[in-house]
């Protein structure tokens, strides 16, 4: 007496792909759509399969009440006949919202399946995991990646789809060749995809396809997938036989989509920020029989990109094992009120000009640079920096069973790219934008800034460097993680900015902070023993919230620390991290930009004392642990702040297994008397 819901992510339509599948393969079983069920009910034996943003959408009428009965309706008439639920929910990872949960509540499954390449392990779950190896001797999926297969070491190109698509083609005709000669008809598709779609950029490949081999959209071979655009899609395009040989995607496709004949992909960059994804990759692992043909160009799959963090983008989504939970603070924190500084909105901070003269400075003392440009050329050669009008770039290409394998034993390639001002026009916006986010100016005011301290022309007494504008743009692109290196030591700043800001600003503006009544914090699921931690704020609050999946080292020895000390501490709560509901403290940079740091902890002691804590890095073998190239100026106005408010304050980080407050001087040497064991000193 039981109805199953299948809930599929709308991407790729994949719920039609799914009920087209089971029609084929259990032609007997009784599977609906969600309108099917709206009509008819949840009725014992059927498969209804539903696209989530059908019922998770602020007012579709699946939902909305009216005079046909909605989800809800038809789930009471269902429970009214005593039909039991069960709930298989494909892509799990990818519906993480309240109204997604709301639902899952109300349908209150006997039993739910959540099915995903990037898995959440839950301790209270039963969890099944498929190893990779185990599918590949099944059949279902290649047996291994090539990556960049035939691309030469120190290959010139003029840009990526003149030097990738060619070799794609190659690799598919050579495919299509050798379906052809085991009289297998299977035509291999190869997926180029686009992160963002340009429609100037779409338009370029299109030309390249035309160029290569006439491959064109009115021929049916090229078909276009994308949102707002989708051109020449036949029918049986995920068919084994299908028309298409080449298919323009839109990223947002990898979830979900089933084409068994795509073999290889082609990647492409509009700029540097998007990332590989393991559901990307899956669009083209699966074999279009279900087996294995014994060759190594049929039984593998092809990826050809010169995307340079590929490796960091396959594995980024490994290691996403928390959730979060709500939390409800007790009842004797409810009234705990303290003081949280706030930005002061009429000022401004240091002006371009005067940011640029502090770069100049900064570059002409660290390389001892003069005014001779050619020879700050060689010094700053000497140093790392690139110069010339050519694009230096790597790629990964090699081999890859497994996916937590990738990058390793692959090999590093090096490409070669002409600069083209118009062409690279993103990847300098988005350099530019790496350096704005680091100094806090506005894109025109970088640009500026950047011209006038390296490109020729430029009316600017803080010339570094006179480069032509080809050579401009080369250099802050071949050389943007070296200059964000550099702009992050600038606005690290000196000691003496805090006091310089607070004399203009001896009272920042300040609001009154209470602890939020709830709250949704990051909960390790694969936690095991888990416990409740008893000098917590919240309620519930266990050893889940406090391991290495959701906390740092030091955050953990803290609480761990006042959980051992509960007889002394009445209770500790953990600040988040950004936002307005949060306590936060005004500290500036080394060009006097305002920003809001938020303290790790608020704690109060069954003495009444309130201490505000900050934890850092400790010492590892006489080496900082510290990352926070601001702890400094964050120190400085932390003891401002304590000042003020007459508050108990600190910095605690950790060495050889013991914690240790500051708040005298800060010292990155751990060894010097600043640093005292905090229990004390948090008696």
């Amino acid at each position: 007496n039981c109805a199953f819901v299948w809930l599929c992510p709308g991407k790729g339509n994949l719920e039609e792909q799914s009920y087209n599948s089971m029609l084929n393969i259990a032609p007997s079983r009784d599977i609906n759509n969600l309108f099917d069920s709206l009509n008819n009910g949840f009725t014992p034996g059927t498969t209804t399969f539903i696209n989530w943003e059908l019922i998770t959408k602020k007012g579709n009428k699946a939902i909305t009440p009216g005079e046909k009965k909605n989800l809800y309706d038809q789930i009471d008439a269902a429970r009214k006949e005593e039909t039991e639920f069960m709930l298989i929910i494909d892509e799990e990872h990818s519906n993480k919202t309240e109204k997604a949960a709301d639902i899952i509540n109300y349908i209150n499954p006997r039993h739910i399946i959540r099915v995903s390449a990037t898995p959440k392990k839950n301790a209270k779950c039963e969890f099944l995991e498929i190893d990779e190896q185990e599918v590949i001797n099944a059949g279902l999926i290649t047996k291994a990646i090539y990556v960049n297969d035939g691309l030469a070491d120190h290959t010139v190109i003029s840009d990526d789809y003149n030097a990738l698509l060619p070799l794609a083609d190659q690799k598919r005709i050579e495919l299509r060749d050798k379906f052809k000669k085991m009289d297998l008809d299977i035509n291999p598709l190869v997926i180029i995809q686009f992160p963002n779609g340009d429609d100037e950029y779409v338009e370029a490949v299109l030309k390249s396809l035309d160029d290569l081999g006439g491959y064109t959209t009115d021929s049916g071979q090229v078909s276009i997938w994308m949102s707002g655009r989708k051109e020449d899609i036949p029918d049986n395009l995920t068919d084994n036989n299908g028309r298409p040989i080449f298919l323009l995607m839109k990223q947002a496709i990898s979830t979900g989509w089933d084409c068994p004949r795509a073999k290889i992909l082609v990647k492409l960059r509009e700029n540097m920020g998007e990332r590989f994804t393991i559901q990307t990759i899956g669009r083209i692992r699966r074999m279009p029989e279900r087996r294995h043909y014994g060759d190594e160009g049929l039984d593998y799959s092809f990826v050809y990109t010169l995307d340079e963090k590929f490796k960091e983008g396959m594995l980024s989504e490994l290691d996403k094992a928390y959730e979060r939970r709500r939390l409800f603070l007790k009842d004797k924190c409810k009234d705990f009120m303290i003081a949280k500084e706030n930005r002061d909105l009429d000022y401004d901070g240091l002006g371009a000009r005067e940011v640029t003269e502090i770069a100049y400075n900064h570059f002409v003392s660290k390389y001892s640079l003069t005014d001779d440009k050619k020879s700050n050329v060689e010094k700053l050669s000497n140093h790392g920096f690139v110069f010339g009008d050519v694009l230096h770039e790597t790629a990964l290409q090699g081999k890859v069973a497994y996916t937590e394998q990738v990058g390793s034993d692959m090999e590093t390639i090096h490409i070669e790219e002409k600069i083209d001002t118009h062409k690279h026009g993103i990847r300098m916006l988005h350099s530019r934008d790496e350096i704005k986010k680091i100094i806090r100016m506005s894109s025109s005011e970088v640009k500026t800034m950047l011209a006038r301290l390296f490109k020729k022309g430029q009316n600017s007494k803080f010339k570094i460097t006179s480069l032509t504008n080809r050579e401009f743009y080369a250099f802050i692109i071949n050389n943007i993680e070296l200059l964000k290196e550099e702009f992050k030591v600038i606005v690290k700043g000196l000691e003496d900015n805090q006091a310089k800001f607070f004399e203009k600003h001896p009272e920042p503006r300040v609001s009154d902070f209470k602890i939020p009544v709830e709250d949704l914090l990051k909960f390790d699921v694969g936690v095991k023993d888990e416990k409740i931690m008893e000098s917590n704020a919240y309620d519930n609050y266990t050893t889940g919230f406090v391991t290495d999946t959701v906390r740092s080292k030091p955050e953990i020895k803290f609480e761990k620390f006042c959980d051992e000390h509960k007889d002394s501490i009445d209770w500790v709560y953990k600040n988040g991290d950004k936002g307005q509901e949060y306590m936060s403290v005004v500290y500036v940079d080394g060009v006097f930009n305002q920003s809001l740091f938020y303290p790790d902890y608020i704690l109060k002691t069954k003495a009444g004392d309130v201490w505000i804590i900050e934890t850092k890095g400790g010492e590892r073998g006489h080496q900082s642990q510290n990352i926070d190239n601001q702890a400094q100026n964050k120190f400085n106005a932390f003891a401002h702040y304590a000042e003020l408010h007459d508050i108990k304050w600190g910095f605690v980080r950790d060495k050889d297994e013991r914690l240790y407050i500051n708040n005298t001087e800060f010292t990155e040497d751990m060894s010097t008397d600043n640093w005292i064991p905090l229990e004390d000193e948090l008696k």
